[in-house]
């Protein structure tokens, strides 16, 4: 293995909200679902931020803007404001402005946060390609998105304009199930176009950038339930991540995370924020963190002992992604993740 590939998860002897100055919170899946606060969420971040972290919510869905986000964290009875809120929609359009003629028309497939982004950056948003675009910018436009928006795109695409999509997140947490994304979207235009999108939400460079410079952010660290796109955008930032399991990653998708997913520290919630991490150490073959003990064997994952679950999960990612190395491990976890309920 390469030097600085991650084995193992993280302790840390201090609680994260006091080791990182900036928490870079993901929305969907870890603050709310469905509209709603997920559990533990409102009243842990109300501690960090009591305790001087300074909490900045990042999201790759660019439907609404800031501001709306902020009204609706306000609502659930989280402290925010307009400026504590950073959207892929905002990237997308710092990456627009910088490759057209200020004042250009940016034909808009997507919802008002796109359009609200597009003229903070001195960009016209139009609503059709007979308009004359410079750029095409797609981003998530909610469920009810018409499906002649994506033909205008086509036109305008198949015309030779510069297509750019906020992000390309597949799916989206609804408080339903999961739902599809604007990464779903996205591939309607590429199936039908056969161009490429310059895209600018995470993971991709663009989104960070945007984060770090609207938070001012010294020590951050990213919080997130992607695998994908939360934590390999901390990985290509060169950022520490805290994976929550509140959304869409389950155990057997972490354990066989390649280098690039693996997070740096793994909890149930948000309340993960306000404690330290437990270490994981190594005795002869296998892991322990807690009461439990994982091992790798010639064809699966197996963990023994007995305490909290999540430390019986700590201990099978070091053993994974040992096994795995520069690679995803390929080693079935299922019975080991059934030992400990997940």
């Amino acid at each position: 293995m390469s030097q600085g590939v991650r084995t193992r998860p993280e302790g840390s002897g201090q609680a994260l909200s006091e080791r990182y100055d900036t928490a870079l919170l993901d929305l969907d899946g870890v603050v709310y679902a469905g509209g709603e606060a997920i559990t533990h969420a409102v009243d842990s971040l109300a501690a960090a931020r009591a305790g001087g972290m300074h909490l900045a919510y990042v999201t790759n869905n660019a439907l609404r803007t800031p501001e709306a986000v902020a009204a609706h964290l306000t609502e659930l009875g989280i402290a925010a404001e307009g400026s504590d809120v950073v959207t892929s929609a905002q990237a997308l359009a710092r990456l627009i402005a910088g490759q057209v003629p200020d004042g250009s028309r940016v034909l808009v497939i997507g919802g008002e946060g796109l359009r609200v982004a597009l003229r903070e950056r001195g960009l016209e948003p139009v609503e059709s390609a007979e308009d004359d675009p410079a750029a095409v910018a797609q981003g998530y436009g909610g469920p009810e998105l018409p499906w002649g928006r994506f033909a205008e795109a086509c036109y305008a695409i198949h015309r030779g304009v510069p297509w750019f999509a906020s992000n390309t997140d597949l799916t989206i947490p609804s408080a339903r199930g999961i739902a599809p994304g604007n990464g779903a979207a996205v591939e309607v235009v590429r199936i039908a176009t056969g161009a490429e999108p310059q895209v600018a939400g995470k993971p991709l460079p663009p989104m960070h950038r945007e984060t770090i410079l609207r938070t001012g952010a010294r020590r951050p660290l990213v919080v997130g339930d992607r695998l994908d796109t939360d934590i390999e955008g901390a990985f290509n930032g060169g950022v520490d991540s805290l994976l929550v399991l509140t959304g869409v990653t389950d155990g057997a998708r972490l354990l066989a995370a390649p280098p690039h997913h693996r997070p740096t520290y793994v909890d149930a919630d948000l309340r993960g924020l306000l404690t330290g991490q437990p270490e994981i150490t190594q005795e002869g073959d296998g892991f322990r963190c807690g009461g439990w003990t994982a091992t790798a064997g010639a064809d699966r994952l197996e963990v023994s002992g007995d305490g909290q679950a999540l430390d019986g999960l700590r201990a099978l990612c070091a053993a994974a992604w040992t096994a795995g190395g520069e690679s995803a491990c390929e080693l079935d976890g299922e019975k080991a993740l059934t030992r400990l309920g997940l």
